[in-house]
């Protein structure tokens, strides 16, 4: 068939999917035609459904899962099209199918939730970016990526920052290591350092400690410092074990209920 009788086809078969359309419209929901030609006219546009979700496959989704997704914003456009407003159908339901994959891509597709705000502007920042590098032949600015969208500076960043989040990793995939051993990011990890607690505890004591007697002083020193017994402490300081233990639980006491009013 020559490509002036494909036209001429094609442009019958979408006269009679716009008719169906129309008599679609008009017909109450309860005839009993009603679901088959309701079907009929959604296989009719499900091409153009594809044809629309064809448009984000750069983004990273299965183009089998962009065109359910577009079917669905077709079905809307057909269930919804009111013939009597004017607009061709196409013109209805072309922003109608493209709003039902953005959504996809706003609602569905991100491991970490992100502000509705931040997801548009970093879907539409990835497609300026696209769009400019084609245009001026080398990858934009965030200035001129800002100037495009009419977004400022902190905006464009923040979008940047935000498609960090559009998928995480697991922390079961394997990393290779230098020596050629394996292991998994989660092993990788730091975990809680104890030592930040000591670190606390050691700056809070630090005006606390300036402020013992000298005997007091030596006495800590000497036991936590030196690692003598209280026996050795008693011994140094002429008095007795029970004696040293007693201070030290006098000492600690004091430190212990200043830290804690602190």
């Amino acid at each position: 068939m020559n490509a002036p009788a494909k036209q001429e086809d094609y442009a019958r078969e979408r006269a009679a999917a716009r008719a169906a359309l129309v008599r679609l419209r008009k017909m109450p929901p309860g005839d009993p035609e009603y679901g088959s030609l309701r079907d009929y006219v959604i296989g009719e546009y499900m091409s153009y459904a594809r044809y629309i979700a064809g448009k984000f496959r750069q983004r990273g989704e299965a183009q089998s899962d962009l065109e359910q997704v577009a079917y669905l914003g077709l079905v809307k456009a057909v269930d919804n099209f009111d013939p009597d407003y004017g607009a061709a159908f196409l013109t209805y339901a072309t922003p109608m199918i493209a709003g039902e994959v953005r959504r996809h891509f706003r609602d569905t597709t991100w491991d970490v939730h992100v502000p509705r705000r931040v997801q548009e502007n970093a879907l539409a920042v990835r497609a300026a970016e696209r769009e400019l590098s084609q245009q001026l032949g080398h990858p934009p600015t965030a200035a001129e990526i800002a100037e495009r969208l009419e977004l400022t500076a902190d905006e464009v960043a923040e979008a940047y920052e935000a498609s960090a989040a559009h998928h995480t990793a697991s922390l079961d995939v394997p990393v290779s290591m230098a020596d050629g051993d394996g292991a998994s990011m989660g092993e990788l990890m730091g975990d809680v350092d104890p030592g930040f607690d000591l670190v606390v505890d050691r700056e809070a004591l630090k005006p606390l400690l300036a402020e013992l007697s000298t005997r007091d002083k030596k006495i800590l020193l000497m036991k936590f410092f030196r690692n003598m017994s209280q026996a050795q402490i008693g011994a140094e300081l002429g008095v007795s074990q029970m004696q040293v233990s007693r201070l030290l639980s006098q000492i600690l006491g004091r430190l212990r209920e200043k830290v804690e009013a602190g």
